[in-house]
């Protein structure tokens, strides 16, 4: 598959079902929006249903926090789920040399290396979410039941919501 990412390759390999959106990243203003709003605007879809994919760390190890591009990333939500004391977020630069993705299109899949996942459960209310498909500028929209299942993903109430 030409162009493929790491993502759409282990999707693949996985036989999971998703549409691939690309849309012009550059057309969108970042520095407002953040990635995700801006993907979200670019897609014309709600921001409930894009996904950032975030990098935090445990007394443990990485993990990978899924939540909202409309919402914050609880870290005491997500310790709490993954049974660990405190969690704090990963710089950027660190996430990028953990994921081999650069920030603004770090997807949940085909990452270096299998880490641990929580995904908010919001997702689990809809058909299908979008999450970044390896590059800024795509998204794959695929069913959250196959995002846990392809990575052995656990969900829990991780985020906060600016209401």
């Amino acid at each position: 598959m030409k162009g493929a990412t790491p993502a759409m390759v282990m999707l693949e390999r996985n036989g999971v079902a998703y549409v691939a959106h690309a849309f012009d990243h550059d057309q969108v203003d970042q520095d407002d929006l953040g990635y995700g709003r801006a993907a979200a605007r670019a897609l014309k879809v709600d921001e409930s249903r894009v996904f950032k994919t975030l990098l935090a760390q445990s007394e443990k190890t990485a993990v990978v926090a899924i939540v909202p591009v409309s919402a914050q990333l609880s870290l005491k939500s997500l310790a709490h789920v993954l049974g660990v004391k405190r969690c704090e977020m990963i710089p950027a630069q660190d996430a990028q040399r953990i994921t081999g993705y650069v920030v603004g299109g770090i997807s949940p899949f085909g990452q270096k290396k299998k880490l641990t996942t929580v995904v908010d459960q919001s997702a689990l209310t809809m058909n299908t979410m979008f999450v970044s498909g390896g590059r800024r500028g795509l998204d794959l929209e695929i069913a959250p039941t196959d995002l846990i299942q392809v990575l052995g993903a656990l969900s829990g109430d991780i985020a906060t919501h600016d209401h």
